[in-house]
């Protein structure tokens, strides 16, 4: 069973924040300047944030000798546009590189590139 996953940070406590809020979860337990746990509200599935010394952000899209993206989120929204604005409004960005129409690639407040999906059905 898949139960969570972690994520290198600059500033843990922020990101956390930032992605709670996008998607309505909770952050439950913090370990000053080093850890902080962010869960579903049925505490099914956590996302950690990790304090990432000389933490470098990824480039979107890919470039050869740069820091590539190791992971990303990929989040169902209905309305895209609502969502996009929303993402901003916490301090994301919209990436320049957008590849296709149904998606929105932005770009977290630590430069994580992560998707926002159209849900089209």
């Amino acid at each position: 069973m898949w139960w969570g996953m972690a994520v290198e940070a600059p500033d843990p406590p922020a990101l956390a924040r930032f992605y709670a809020e996008l998607v309505g979860w909770a952050v439950v337990h913090e370990e000053p300047g080093t850890t902080v746990l962010a869960t579903r509200p049925d505490g099914s599935n956590f996302v950690v944030f990790q304090q990432a010394d000389g933490y470098e952000p990824p480039v979107w899209p890919p470039l050869d000798g740069r820091q590539r993206p190791m992971m990303h989120f990929d989040f169902q929204v209905g309305d895209l546009d609502s969502a996009v604005a929303e993402a901003e409004a916490l301090g994301a960005t919209v990436a320049e590189h957008q590849p296709q129409s149904h998606v929105k690639v932005l770009l977290d407040p630590a430069g994580h590139p992560f998707c926002l999906v159209r849900d089209d059905g």
